[in-house]
C-alpha cells in the first residue's frame, strides 16, 4: 500500500503511544480513521483534536480483550465508511513481577490485551478485508522482546504475548500467501519508545483486579538492580519518540516489509543474534 488518501484506518490503543502517533500520521496521509481505546476521556480529547485539524474519524470505546468490543468496532466502521483498509492491533499493557508472583488476574488481563487484541482484531477483521477484495493491510505491533532471549526481569507475560504475536503474524503471512489475496500483513518489533505502556494497568477492569486478600507477595521490588546496565543500554539503544516510529512503520507499510525496526542498531541486534546463535549451535 503506497497511497493511503481517503483509505480507511483502525487503531486500536490509539489515544496515547505508537497507536496516537499513527493516528496524527493518518491524518497527514488524509485518511479515514477510526480511532479505539479503553480510556475513554483520552480518546475523546484525540477525537476532538483530531476534528479540529479537520480530519474525518469517528472514536470507538474498545477493550481489545472482549471479542464483542472488537465486533462492534468493526460494526461501527463498516456502518460509518462501507469499508476498511488498513488495521493496526496496537492496544497493549505492560505489568511487571517475576513469573511465580503473577496471579492468575494478571495472566488473563495481560493476555487478554497484548496477544488476544491481536487474536481478536485478525479474526474479526480478515474475512471482512478479504471479502472486499481491494488492497488491504494489518500492522501487528510486536516488540523487540518477542525476539530475543526471554524479556527483562518481570516481563514474562508481555515478552510471551509478543512472541505469540510474531508467531501469529508469520503464519497469517503464509496463509495469506497461499490465497495470492491482495491482503498484506506486517509485524512491528519496536525498540525503546517513549510511551505510557507502564501505565496500562489504571485500566484494568474491575473482573480483572486482584482479590488484595489472595495477592502472591511480590519480591522483584526489593531485590537490587545496577542501574548503569540500563544507562549502557539506552546509550547503545536510545530511545526515539512515538511520532519517529510512526514515521518508520509507514515507510514499512509502502515498501510492503514484513518485519519493521524502529531501531537497527548494534545493541539490538546482537541480542536477537545471541538468541538464533544458540537455537542454531543447539542443532549441532
Amino acid at each position: 500500500m503506497k497511497d493511503f488518501k481517503d483509505k480507511v484506518v483502525v487503531i486500536t490503543g490509539a489515544a496515547s503511544g505508537i497507536g496516537l502517533a499513527i493516528a496524527n500520521k493518518c491524518i497527514q496521509e488524509n485518511m479515514r480513521i477510526v480511532i479505539a481505546d479503553i480510556d475513554l476521556k483520552r480518546l475523546r480529547r484525540v477525537e476532538k483534536k483530531i476534528k479540529r485539524e479537520g480530519a474525518v474519524v469517528v472514536a470507538v470505546p474498545v477493550d481489545v480483550s472482549k471479542p464483542d468490543d472488537v465486533e462492534h468496532l468493526a460494526k461501527v466502521t463498516l456502518d460509518t465508511y462501507g469499508e476498511v483498509n488498513l488495521l493496526f492491533n496496537n492496544a497493549a499493557v505492560g505489568y511487571t513481577k517475576y513469573i511465580w508472583n503473577y496471579t492468575l488476574k494478571d495472566w488473563e488481563w495481560q493476555l487478554g490485551v497484548n496477544l488476544f487484541g491481536v487474536i481478536h482484531g485478525i479474526r474479526i477483521f480478515v474475512p471482512i478485508m478479504l471479502k472486499q477484495g481491494n488492497e488491504c493491510h494489518i500492522v501487528n505491533i510486536s516488540s523487540i522482546e518477542g525476539l530475543i532471549s526471554g524479556s527483562g526481569p518481570g516481563g514474562a507475560i508481555y515478552g510471551l504475548s509478543k512472541h505469540g504475536i510474531l508467531s501469529l503474524t508469520e503464519t497469517l503471512r503464509r496463509e495469506l500467501q497461499i490465497m495470492d489475496t491482495k491482503l498484506k500483513v506486517s509485524v512491528v518489533c519496536p525498540g525503546w519508545v517513549s510511551t505510557r505502556i507502564i501505565y496500562g494497568d489504571i485500566h484494568r477492569p474491575a473482573e480483572f483486579q486482584n482479590n488484595p486478600n489472595n495477592l502472591i507477595e511480590d519480591t522483584r521490588n526489593q531485590d537490587l538492580y545496577d542501574p548503569s546496565e540500563s544507562e549502557k543500554a539506552f546509550e547503545q539503544s536510545p530511545s526515539i519518540s512515538p511520532e519517529q516510529a510512526a514515521e518508520i512503520i509507514f515507510q514499512g507499510i509502502k515498501s510492503e516489509k514484513f518485519y519493521i525496526f524502529t531501531h537497527k542498531d548494534n545493541y539490538l541486534k546482537n541480542l536477537v543474534t545471541q538468541r538464533f546463535d544458540e537455537i542454531l549451535r543447539a542443532f549441532k
